[in-house]
């Protein structure tokens, strides 16, 4: 079973930049670290304090892995280091999801004219 750790961030607007930087950063680390990184967003047209990040897992116990090696990796460290320094990040919140088989990555039909 996949297991997507689904990530919603509440962030200083004022601070879309440093937000992004952060994301930027975690597209190297998680991959490097055991997560299947779906990727970052940021919010594009209206709330403009609220940001996503999406990471899938093959278990909960395959996450544990990757949160043990998250807190060894200099460059992880470094990131949530930057985080908290510069105080972008105003709260986080976590749920893990599954997915429904046969939903995930399905292409767009183009609508026959």
């Amino acid at each position: 079973m996949t297991i997507t750790c689904f990530i919603r961030y509440q962030i200083d607007p004022f601070q879309r930049d440093a937000f992004r930087q952060y994301a930027e950063n975690w597209g190297e680390i998680i991959p490097r670290c055991g997560g299947h990184l779906l990727g970052y967003f940021l919010p594009h047209e209206g709330t403009n304090d609220i940001a996503w990040g999406l990471i899938a897992f093959d278990s909960l116990a395959a996450y544990e892995a990757y949160r043990t090696r998250l807190r060894t990796d200099p460059a992880a460290l470094e990131n949530f280091g930057m985080a908290q320094a510069k105080r972008f990040i105003l709260r986080e919140e976590r749920t893990f999801t599954e997915v429904v088989d046969g939903t995930l990555g399905k292409p767009a039909h183009p609508a026959h004219a």
